[in-house]
């Protein structure tokens, strides 16, 4: 069982337009509503691979009970906690014209000292009603304290269990002392925790923090490994115009699959990102074109990169 880790849920809301133009009124040709936040993208995706996959986070109030409505028609299991505050939604606007997405994200609900350890309660039970992994995604809502993916982390490490951590800023930071399994941050996120534009230095540097391996992403060019068997740059064969929403969680589920299924590091990256690349043709996030995916898969260049001093 793969258990991910939304603290931040989201009904996400996309809506299609021909051209997006500022300070216009603008006609919608498509509405598409799902089930959101980063852990949950991840897992819609290993369900869609066959993976055994439970959820959990926190929901709350109408939105949460419409999200949490549209997750009982997927083939996963929610363990979500309710919280007094409602669920955010998020907004993408996607230009037809273009293929480009423009992101609106609410704040999540105001979480209180005692949801937050009920909420740790409850995840350690899941962790130790055997899962092979978990995934900690996300942003952090408001009332939760910067360091909550280390302590999550700690948690997973005394039960035995690998844990990926994709998210940024200080709650990344703290995360990362906390000796995760694996980060795996973009190149924004990457520069900000390390100061370093420079992928291979930054890389290492994030390594050197605490995790055992760090992927970071490339945006259109793949990804880049630093991990303790190696250094790997993972790109697909030409770069897809789409919607890119949701397709570093698509690479998240791939990664984290790879390490259940045993794969060697190559193999890993290969899936992630033959995933990332089928999701951006994709027209929502958490949903990826399949044959796109076994398509692209064995046509993923995969180079291992010498490790600098």
């Amino acid at each position: 069982m793969i258990l991910t880790v939304t603290l931040n849920t989201a009904l996400d809301l996309t809506y299609r337009v021909p051209a997006l133009t500022p300070h216009a009124s603008h006609r919608v040709t498509q509405v598409i509503e799902r089930p959101g936040g980063k852990g949950l993208n991840v897992a819609r995706v290993l369900a869609a691979l066959g993976y055994e996959t439970v959820v959990t986070g926190f929901a709350g109030g109408a939105t949460g009970e419409v999200l949490r409505g549209h997750l009982a028609g997927l083939p996963l299991t929610d363990a979500l906690v309710t919280s007094a505050g409602p669920t955010r939604r998020t907004v993408a606007v996607v230009d037809t014209s273009t293929g480009d997405t423009t992101q609106l994200n609410e704040p999540g609900p105001a979480l209180t000292s005692a949801e937050w350890s009920a909420f740790t309660g409850h995840y350690a039970g899941l962790l130790a009603d055997g899962a092979d992994a978990v995934a900690l995604c996300g942003s952090l809502p408001p009332g939760i304290h910067v360091g909550a993916y280390a302590e999550l982390i700690r948690l997973a490490r005394a039960a035995g269990v690998p844990v990926l951590l994709d998210t940024s800023g200080e709650p990344l930071r703290r995360g990362i002392a906390a000796r995760p399994d694996l980060v795996k941050p973009n190149a924004d996120e990457l520069a900000q925790l390390t100061g370093s534009r420079e992928p291979h230095r930054a890389t290492r540097d994030a390594r050197r923090r605490g995790a055992h391996a760090v992927v970071s992403s490339l945006g259109p060019e793949g990804m880049l490994a630093a991990t303790p068997d190696g250094v790997w740059q993972a790109a697909p064969p030409a770069a897809m115009k789409g919607n890119p929403t949701g397709a570093g969680d698509s690479a998240v589920a791939g990664l984290l699959s790879g390490l259940v299924d045993g794969l060697p590091w190559p193999q890993r990256l290969a899936r992630a990102v033959a995933l990332s690349a089928a999701t951006v043709l994709s027209p929502v996030a958490g949903e990826f074109d399949r044959s796109a995916y076994e398509g692209l898969l064995p046509r993923v260049t995969v180079t291992e990169r010498a490790e600098a001093a």
